[in-house]
């Protein structure tokens, strides 16, 4: 059974092997079933013969003990055959189609005092096949005796020879009609199968929306043409975003390298009068440009490779890091605001030192006096990092847009020359952030102003001070 469920069965299609299965189990199942009705009916019918035989035997025990035993024994039907034996096994009384010489069981089959059933010839009876043969013991203990009665089989074997024959002939019709309909049913149930299988095959990645055909039943096929439609869903849209990164990232790259090139062919064109110092120094800030453009579009491939996973957890003291990021640019503009004590958070140093350029970097662009850097808490269970600019905002409604990669806005906050400005900063900004378990936020520094500025907030976890080693 093993071997044939690993060998032909899994080179059949599905409905094929449903089919096979349930056939299978339907004949095991009528099989058993048979067998049990079977032998059910054959305990019955033999009981039914025994019952019998016990009673005329009984009465006839009776009669015996009375000493009003009448001659021949009467027995109702003449499908029974009776007689009274003594202990030396002499016939003293029988039944008229009885032997009236030879006892039913001999000398060693006989046992005065007992109860018996046993199954003869029936010839010995002159009956037909197999006999039942019961004994009953009977007389007084001055002359025992013992009644025995004989009722035929015939019958019995006879009805359960014509069950065996009906079940043996109309289980596997039933089986054969039963396996037509699930043959049927099987089908119906594993058409919507096909047809999403059919709708699978369709698709090929083309630009639109492609579905798969949801069947009309609230069952399991139905809940997964809705779930397979669910990923289409996030399949294309992750199909878009990437197409879209790769044509934004087509267009920064593009835009570096066009001046680049545009800067060579205006040089080789003046000859001797290009002023090549103030050429190598334009292309030392495009290539500047154009290597930090590469390096934040890796560091976000490897953030979408590692796919939302937490970076390495780590003691960080908050205000040495941010000490050591304004080191970086001059006071003013930058001012910077610290707590007296330390404050420690976790993550990863490096990542939380490119949160705090990117917004700090971000911030000077479009301060128009100066930025301020500070650190403060605990609020809860965050520590609280701040980048506030007097520049001119970001609309309320672009606030939550401005994370997405490459945005621009219309407003003073679109990207110069000086760098990706919005376009891949806060984006990375968010992605570390939410990797070292906090948050980050934008709002106006000033509400109401004519130029509100902006205020980032970064909400790190908080941790306890490290113990010394």
């Amino acid at each position: 059974m093993s071997r044939w469920v690993r060998g032909p069965l899994p080179r059949l299609g599905l409905r094929a092997r449903l089919l096979a299965l349930g056939v299978l189990g339907l004949a095991v199942g009528f099989a058993f079933g048979g067998t049990l009705l079977v032998g059910a009916l054959g305990w019955t019918l033999q009981r039914s013969v025994d019952e019998e035989a016990l009673r005329t035997a009984d009465a006839v025990a009776l009669l015996t003990a009375e000493d009003a035993l009448p001659d021949p024994l009467p027995v109702a039907g003449g499908q029974l055959r009776v007689q009274v034996v003594d202990v030396q096994g002499r016939i003293r009384a029988a039944s008229i189609d009885a032997d009236r010489l030879v006892p039913m069981l001999g000398p060693d089959e006989l046992r005065p005092g007992q109860r018996q059933r046993l199954v003869v010839d029936g010839r010995r009876v002159g009956m037909p096949g197999p006999v039942r043969v019961v004994t009953v013991p009977a007389g007084t203990p001055q002359e025992p005796r013992t009644v025995l009665v004989a009722k035929s089989l015939t019958d019995v074997r006879h009805s359960l020879r014509v069950v065996r024959n009906l079940l043996l002939v109309g289980f596997p019709l039933l089986v054969a009609g039963l396996g037509v309909v699930a043959w049927r049913v099987v089908g119906a149930t594993l058409r919507p199968v096909e047809q999403l299988r059919s709708g699978a095959a369709e698709i090929t990645g083309r630009a639109g929306a492609e579905r798969l055909p949801v069947p009309a039943g609230q069952d399991e096929i139905h809940r997964l043409a809705v779930t397979l439609n669910d990923m289409l869903d996030r399949l294309a849209a992750s199909r878009d975003r990437q197409r879209a990164f790769v044509a934004d990232a087509a267009h920064e790259l593009r835009s570096p390298l066009t001046n680049m090139r545009t800067e060579l062919e205006v040089a080789r064109r003046l000859g001797d009068d290009t002023d090549w110092p103030a050429v190598a120094d334009d292309l030392l800030a495009d290539t500047e440009r154009l290597s930090r453009l590469v390096d934040d579009l890796l560091l976000l491939a490897r953030l979408d490779e590692q796919d939302g996973r937490l970076s390495p957890v780590g003691p960080v003291e908050l205000g040495e890091l941010v000490r050591a990021v304004a080191a970086r640019y001059p006071s003013p503009p930058l001012r910077l605001t610290l707590p007296d004590g330390p404050l420690w958070v976790e993550g990863d140093a490096g990542e939380l030192r490119r949160v705090l350029v990117n917004l700090v970097d971000n911030a000077l662009r479009h301060a128009r006096t100066g930025v301020e850097l500070a650190v403060s808490g605990p609020d809860g269970a965050y520590h609280l990092v701040t980048v506030t600019d007097d520049g001119p905002g970001v609309p309320a409604a672009d606030r939550e847009r401005v994370f997405a990669r490459f945005t621009r806005l219309d407003d003073a906050r679109a990207r110069d020359a000086g760098g990706a400005g919005l376009g891949l900063g806060l984006a990375i900004v968010r992605e570390l952030v939410r990797r070292a378990g906090g948050a980050v936020e934008l709002a106006d520094a000033t509400p109401g102003a004519a130029a509100p500025g902006l205020r980032a907030t970064v909400r790190l976890p908080a941790l306890a001070e490290p113990d010394p080693e």
